[in-house]
């Protein structure tokens, strides 16, 4: 009789021994498949949660930016772009620059690819006596921002004067008592107030703006300007001398200064808007992992005890189904069955229910996992791991199985069937 036909009566006939091993087996791998199928469930909602903590981040991130844009605006311009030949000691003792460059300047700028720079406004600005007041005042004629025709159009920072309006620091309209909406003549012209500005605390208290073409006709310099304001972008190589190697690359006769204390503001505001953003996906990430790191804990501990218990079971169960075949044994070993063939009736037992019971395990493990973790998807099915029990949960119990059939197979017949 065939040893397979054999150990499938034996399995029939002591169903019983058969299902309190096949048990322990399945235990064993749903605790393996379970554990790490729980762990998956974890990853994936992990990645999902940080994705979207992205998403929400990017959205926030973005609403931040430009709120903090538009915060930043209110500093004003950073760079100044001036005549070469201007004498800064000069500048800042008048308040505005003596030399004169060409207001196509400007236009020159904007049709160039910058990289650097946001917001062109060309300006004309000089100290005169406003003759009808006796007063001394900043006359600075600008036209308005000059968009970049390669740029998606930024929200100005300075919006142009109206012809035929004019603009008045605080001191001007405070000390003259004039109001918005009132007649004002400036060097023989006539101006309709457009807005009376708050108290700044510098230069701009003394200061009337108007349209950039009328200040030229008054300062009867047509067509020129002494300063173009721009803003140097927030990005990646906005070096002072990059900038200015851009700007003199379209412009020559140019020098371009930079006022530091605002574009370290402005930048820090960028700064902390993206700081903020990546240290709360950061914060998910490590709250995420230190949660799987507790349950991978907890698994190293639990696993290995229960593969120990269940190997510790199967060892007990073939040594009590030796001992219920001892006469079964001495008859075959009597009538000249070699040792090995007797070890092969119990091996053979066990890879059955090693196969057997790492499907079923894999099956349940998978399913329970699934449910523990909330989340059940075709991702979670790994073929891999059951490849892997399924020579794992038969190498499991042949080891279990070794020494009860080896005890098994060199029992002496004579002593057994003498027993009997």
């Amino acid at each position: 009789m065939k040893i397979s036909l054999l150990v499938i009566k034996e399995i029939k006939r002591r169903k019983l021994n058969f299902l309190l091993g096949l048990l322990s087996v399945v235990f064993a791998v749903t605790s393996i498949t379970g554990a790490l199928t729980m762990l998956k469930v974890h990853d994936l909602k992990t990645e999902k949660l940080v994705s979207t903590k992205e998403k929400e981040t990017r959205e926030r991130l973005a609403v931040l930016e430009d709120d903090y844009r538009k915060i930043t605006k209110k500093l004003g311009f950073n760079l100044l772009i001036l005549p070469e030949g201007q004498n800064l000691s000069d500048l800042y003792a008048d308040d505005f620059a003596a030399k004169l460059m060409p207001e196509s300047y400007v236009d020159s700028l904007a049709n160039s690819r910058s990289v650097f720079i946001r917001h062109l406004l060309p300006s004309l600005q000089e100290k005169i006596i406003w003759p009808e007041k006796h007063r001394t005042v900043i006359l600075t004629g600008i036209r308005g921002e000059v968009p970049f025709l390669h740029k998606n159009p930024k929200e100005p920072i300075l919006v142009a004067v109206p012809k035929g309006t004019i603009i008045l620091g605080y001191e001007l309209h405070k000390s003259m008592q004039i109001n918005e909406g009132d007649k004002v003549i400036l060097k023989g012209r006539t101006f309709t107030v457009r807005k009376c500005n708050e108290a700044r605390g510098n230069k701009d208290d003394i200061t009337a703006w108007i349209d950039l073409n009328e200040a030229q006709e008054i300062l009867q310099k047509q067509g020129k300007i002494n300063a173009i304001q721009a803003l140097k972008c927030h990005c990646a190589g906005n070096s002072l001398a990059a900038v200015r190697e851009e700007v003199h690359s379209v412009l020559p006769g140019t020098q371009v200064i930079e006022k530091g204390s605002k574009v370290l503001m402005r930048a820090e505001a960028r700064d902390r808007a993206a700081r903020e953003a990546l240290e709360a996906i950061e914060a998910e990430k490590k709250h995420r992992l230190d949660l799987r790191k507790e349950q991978e804990n907890f698994a190293s501990i639990l696993v290995p005890l229960i593969l120990f218990a269940s190997a510790i079971w199967i060892v007990f169960l073939f040594i009590g189904n030796v001992r219920e075949r001892r006469s079964e044994i001495g008859i075959l070993r009597a009538v000249g069955v070699k040792e090995w063939k007797i070890m092969k009736l119990f091996l053979l037992k066990a890879i059955i229910i090693g196969l057997i019971g790492a499907i079923v395990g894999y099956l349940i493990g998978l399913t329970t996992g699934s449910i523990m973790g909330g989340q059940f998807t075709l991702e979670l099915f790994n073929i891999n791991l059951l490849l892997l029990v399924l020579v794992f949960a038969p190498l499991l119990a042949l080891i279990a199985a070794y020494l009860p059939a080896t005890l098994a197979a060199r029992q002496d017949p004579a002593d057994v069937l003498r027993e009997e």
